[in-house]
């Protein structure tokens, strides 16, 4: 599936796509992560990691 196919089935712009895709994004809307999970046939950790930056406290 392309980009822009996907896109259109989770209602929103390819760039705010390609921004996810790439790691670029700082939050998600539950609503959007659902389209994508229901696009995708996936759950929510398929999607989703955690990691640290180096900035964080352990």
């Amino acid at each position: 599936m392309t980009l822009t196919e996907l896109s259109h089935r989770v209602q929103i712009t390819v760039v705010n796509l390609s921004i996810l895709k790439n790691g670029h994004a700082k939050a998600i809307r539950f609503s959007t992560l659902m389209r994508l999970c229901d696009a995708l046939d996936c759950q929510p950790g398929d999607l989703l990691r955690y990691e640290r930056t180096p900035d964080q406290a352990t």
